[in-house]
């Protein structure tokens, strides 16, 4: 059987590409699972159009059977269009990823949609592909194998019955065990296409191998702008030495040049986060540095914590902010975590030598001017300024829903480093938050340490014209005026 595993084209992200998990995690239980004939596809990377290498496969005499499609809110409508190459092509689809666990009828009832997987996939999509191999012994034919394959065991898996009838199986339990769970093929992915995990050092390194790392899933907090259909609310961790494991075979094997850590929050457990970087740093794995690609959680820090993961080779680290309100962050974001511990992971991070990002969310409900103060006040060596975005599933959206307006239902509207606004709530317009949103670029970034910073990074000269976009986006706002392509809910 041969199988394809991608991830659609992104319109709305920026120019930086890192490697998809997700896939690596379900190409590495299919290898477990027998099945070798895999391909990844991540067209971030790729400079063929998933046709074109579906058209190809067909000429060679060797088709794929099963493509599969992950794709979070954002690219939906991409992931969409891969299906139906797909199915030009006499290929199963298969669509998951956060979206597809949020609002699976949605895609289900497409006709270019033959399945969609709920939830963690790896154990559904291992048991689809198994059932598609037993029904292959009878027919090949995909409209046939659909229609005579017994899809009810199969937890976490949406399909379609006869005459029109939606069957939506049972959920599948979050695995307990993370450590049960094969490694991502990382040997599979395209590595040398990659950017740099660490923009502060973009193109410095033409032969980067960068490589990310998950070491636990599901976060237990409530943030009301986040979405968690995938992994879940609860944290489960894989075991130090299981993690060193993957770490050991990323370095001594692949060759990497440097790691993220991909968690909603790795260091939940901070006694575990410190035995990590201990296991790092006996292992010799110190020497290939490391990043925390996604915010920590502030209040699981202390200065030790901070010291042992630059003894363990960690470069920079990111933290989750949202906003520079106390109000705001405890009752209206419901975060959490305080500005105290925001300033001390911040000033503790510094003193261990550690580079720092904060993450600043734009938009929320009764947002004020604090969240610029504290940005400047911090003065991390990179500042992420995102737009709230009401992903179906959280309290945001149903709060917006009830009391705002929501502009678009256009899910390529979603993404959250667009400079548009999405809703409207209460006394706060679109236009404020769009011109405080490039406000806070501009205090930030056109500060003249920043300004000559960034004029001496090789990546600005490298990429000139992708950054002379950029800081029109962002300083100066698209050609469109603000709102101007919102259309009412």
């Amino acid at each position: 059987m041969r199988i394809l595993l991608a991830s659609p084209e992104s319109h709305v992200w920026n120019s930086r590409a890192h490697i998809h998990m997700g896939l690596g995690y379900l190409a590495g239980s299919l290898l477990a699972a027998g099945y070798h004939d895999l391909t990844l596809y991540d067209a971030a990377v790729e400079t063929d159009s998933i046709a074109h290498l579906l058209q190809q496969a067909g000429r060679e005499g060797r088709p794929y059977d099963v493509v599969g499609i992950s794709s979070p809110t954002p690219l939906i409508q991409e992931a969409w269009t891969a299906a139906g190459e797909a199915k030009k092509a006499g290929a199963i689809s298969i669509l998951g990823g956060p979206h597809l666990t949020l609002k699976p009828d949605e895609s289900i009832r497409r006709s270019d949609v033959d399945l969609v997987v709920r939830g963690e996939a790896e154990d559904t999509l291992v048991e689809i592909v198994q059932e598609i191999e037993r029904v292959q012994r009878l027919t090949t034919a995909p409209l046939e194998i659909l229609a005579t394959a017994n899809w009810q065991p199969i937890l976490g898996l949406s399909w379609k019955g006869g005459a029109g009838r939606i069957v939506h199986n049972p959920a599948r339990p979050l695995r307990a065990d993370l450590d049960n769970i094969p490694f991502p093929a990382h040997h599979l992915y395209k590595i040398e296409r990659y950017t740099n995990l660490q923009p502060l050092t973009d193109g410095l390194d033409p032969h980067a191998r960068a490589y990310t790392l998950v070491t636990s899933r599901g976060c237990p907090f409530t943030c009301t702008f986040c979405s968690k259909p995938v992994t879940g609310d609860t944290w489960r961790p894989r075991s130090v030495e299981n993690v060193v494991a993957e770490w050991r075979w990323l370095v001594r094997e692949l060759g990497a040049t440097e790691i993220g850590i991909t968690d909603d929050i790795w260091n939940r457990d901070l006694d575990r986060a410190k035995e990590l970087c201990r296991a790092l740093i006996e292992e010799g794995l110190n020497t290939v540095p490391w990043v925390t690609v996604h915010g920590m959680k502030v209040n699981y820090t202390d200065p030790q914590l901070f010291q042992l993961m630059k003894a363990a080779g960690a470069k920079r680290v990111g933290f989750g902010v949202e906003s520079g309100d106390e109000y705001i962050l405890s009752r209206v974001v419901r975060k959490g975590q305080t500005l105290q511990q925001v300033r001390d992971a911040f000033q503790w991070a510094k003193a261990a030598g550690l580079q720092t990002m904060g993450f600043f969310v734009f938009g929320m409900p009764e947002e004020t001017e604090e969240t610029i103060q504290l940005a400047l006040e911090l003065d991390p060596d990179l500042a992420n300024f995102m737009m709230a975005a009401p992903y179906p599933g959280t309290k945001l959206y149903d709060l917006i829903e009830r009391e705002g307006n929501i502009f678009s239902h256009d899910w390529a509207d979603y993404a959250i480093h667009t400079d548009r606004a999405k809703f409207e709530i209460g006394d706060l317009k679109a236009e404020v938050v769009e011109a405080k949103w490039r406000e806070a670029y501009r205090r930030f970034y056109w500060r003249p340490k920043r300004l000559a910073k960034r004029l001496m990074m090789a990546d600005t000269w490298r990429h000139l014209p992708a950054r002379l976009r950029d800081a029109r986006r962002f300083f100066l706002g698209g050609k469109d005026t603000p709102g101007a392509t919102k259309t009412a809910a």
